[in-house]
């Protein structure tokens, strides 16, 4: 089960939560439910999730405010709502909020897995995306490297290779300091900003050969990559 998919399923009412999750589980599928939406934020904080089925009417916070939420941290992870609401307006407001699918209340488990599989190709086919062009850069994130014009490849680190990931997902855009934090630290205490401080200057050094890249520390709120 190691290599199943990992989903997150949050649903408030508790026998439907079982059944998609049981269900799931047959199919081989890694599905862990919670209950309310804050809690379905801080499993994902915390773990490699695939995919996430989000109820919309929920505890806490609903689906369509925790999707916004985990569009601040991963723009590519699929959401796929599950709701009773299917007014046009609602479902636009799911697109709108993040979401990439949508299916309405009481749905059979067939269609589910059909429309989970084809999220789960899709955000597959854009992670074998092998090069990203970062300047004059080249990006592999698989590889974890860097490579200025045809000069010598620069291996990078984990951490290093994840943090430009999401700087360059957020391009031109303020990454919010404690939602990378914790996302790639699991906590945004004083010692672990401090690690991501020293991160962020190992990129600099190594993005310097194209003057035209900058990583801009926008005080009190995080980064921005700028090229």
């Amino acid at each position: 089960m190691s290599n199943a998919p990992k989903i997150l399923l949050a649903e408030d009412e508790p026998a439907l939560g079982m059944i998609v999750k049981e269900s799931l589980e047959t199919k081989g599928f890694c599905v862990t439910h919670c209950l309310d939406g804050e809690e379905a934020l801080a499993q994902f904080k915390n773990n490699d999730i695939d995919a996430l089925l989000l109820d919309v009417m929920m505890p806490k916070k609903d689906g369509f405010t925790l999707a916004k939420e985990i569009r601040e941290i991963d723009s590519q992870v699929p959401i796929l709502f599950l709701t009773a609401k299917s007014q046009t307006k609602d479902v636009v407001e799911g697109f709108e909020s993040g979401g990439n699918d949508y299916l309405k209340k009481p749905f059979s488990m067939e269609e589910l897995i059909v429309r989970i599989n084809s999220l789960l190709k899709r955000k597959e086919l854009q992670n074998h995306q092998t090069e990203i062009a970062i300047g004059d850069y080249t990006f592999q994130f698989k590889k974890q490297t860097l490579q200025f014009k045809n000069e010598e490849i620069i291996a990078l680190t984990h951490r290093e290779a994840h943090l430009l990931f999401h700087l360059n997902t957020n391009k031109n855009e303020v990454l919010d300091r404690s939602t990378i934090l914790n996302k790639l630290w699991n906590n945004d205490d004083f010692f672990s900003a401090r690690s991501m401080d020293v991160f962020i200057s190992k990129l600099r050094k190594k993005l310097k050969q194209d003057d035209r890249i900058q990583i801009i520390n926008v005080r009190g709120f995080g980064y921005k990559l700028v090229y």
